[in-house]
């Protein structure tokens, strides 16, 4: 053996949305890409907006001169204080730069913000289903994960979650808009989760952190608020990417913001950038920060995804399938119509060529992800199929 058992046995249990995505492509070259529906990868089809391509052409003609160089090691200031200024905005609290790393994505972020916690032996509570990384990048610092389930509707279970801490939980870790059920936790569940979690934090040397790994938090649907963890929760910290909300997925840019309440705000972020540099990520893409200031308030919107979640969710429930309907990001859970969810998968992919995953991969079997951040018309060339199977299945 070459490589360390540890990774080796990671890598057997890894990604189940890259092994689905690889056999996509694997099925592309052999059928056509016309003929095969992938709905695997979370990777936005939707262009960036106008505002961001304005910026990039502007910046290409009329360079700064040494724009491509180091910067601090949590960001360009001014593209620090554009963020704190629109977090004053959505929060009404005293942001500043400050109070910002910009990070290589939020997985950059959510790594040193992990390493920044996490004692070896720290355990992180986080619900199921989840955003499968999470496990591996809590590996990485030292840290444990202990699953804990969500209730029918993917809502947080407080029952749950008490009975899960104990003296070496560190760190709750919630992602909402949440990867892959699209559920959005709401406000008042959240300062349900924030009173436990100062309730249990009461005698220990450091409180229990709340870590929201926020992506999604652009893409809300049907009008709903998105609640604020900051105002919730003092030890709260929020990774976040503009991966979604620019269309930038390949660009890896983000950051991480530390609530500017919490008395120890300042420790950690002199942590956050100190392992901004010594973890290997060293400084965000120089280029998309200087490119955010001048993009300004251009996001990409919820409209087309929500479209896209209608037509889908409203054909699957036609068809007999069970499923949540989604407040935000662009991904569907339903209920396999099988307990075997790989097997369901399977079929579709070989019966059908539609192309989702297992719910096992996101610690929940008998489920399967769709990822609906595609072109309208492979959604729409894809539903017989799904009606299809729901026939095969007695589900209509």
């Amino acid at each position: 053996m070459t490589i360390s058992k540890k990774v080796k046995r990671i890598m057997e249990e890894s990604s189940w949305v890259r092994k689905m995505f690889e056999t996509a492509a694997q099925l592309k070259v052999k059928y056509g890409e016309e003929n095969i529906f992938d709905f695997t990868l979370g990777n936005p089809v939707e262009e960036p907006p106008a505002g961001l391509k304005e910026a990039l052409k502007e910046l290409a003609l009329r360079p700064i001169p040494g724009m491509h160089r180091y910067m601090p090691n949590s960001g360009y200031p001014e593209t620090r204080r554009f963020v704190a200024q629109q977090l004053c905005y959505q929060t009404s609290l005293p942001f500043t730069e400050d109070h910002i790393v910009m990070s290589v994505g939020a997985a950059g972020g959510m790594n040193i913000a992990l390493k920044a916690l996490l004692d070896e032996g720290d355990e992180v509570i986080v619900p199921s289903p989840y955003f499968v990384e999470f496990q591996f990048y809590i590996d990485n610092h030292g840290g444990l994960m202990r699953l804990v389930d969500t209730k029918e509707d993917f809502s947080l279970d407080l029952e749950a979650i008490e009975a899960a801490i104990t003296d070496r939980t560190k760190v709750v870790l919630i992602n909402s808009p949440n990867n892959p059920t699209g559920v959005v936790y709401s406000e008042g569940l959240l300062r349900e989760l924030a009173d436990l979690l100062k309730i249990k934090s009461k005698g220990r040397r450091t409180p229990i952190y709340l870590l929201a790994d926020e992506a999604y938090k652009t893409i809300i649907y049907d009008d709903l608020s998105f609640p604020n963890i900051f105002e919730i929760y003092e030890p709260s910290i929020s990774v976040t990417s503009y991966s979604k909300s620019l269309g930038v997925p390949g660009e890896r840019i983000g950051y991480v913001a530390v609530n500017p309440l919490f008395p120890g705000a300042e420790e950690i972020m002199g942590a956050l950038i100190f392992l901004n540099r010594t973890l290997g990520y060293i400084n965000a893409p120089a280029l998309m920060q200087r490119l955010i200031p001048l993009a300004g308030e251009n996001h990409v919107g919820p409209r087309e995804y929500q479209k896209k979640r209608d037509l889908l969710y409203q054909a699957l429930i036609e068809y007999g399938y069970r499923v949540i309907r989604p407040q935000g990001a662009f991904y569907m859970f339903p209920q396999s119509p099988i307990e075997d969810d790989l097997s369901f998968v399977e079929d579709l992919q070989q019966d059908f060529h539609i192309l989702t995953v297992p719910g096992r991969g996101f610690g929940k079997k008998g489920y399967f992800r769709i990822s609906y951040c595609v072109e309208t018309e492979v959604i729409e060339r894809a539903l017989p199929g799904f009606a299809a199977a729901a026939r095969k299945y007695g589900l209509r």
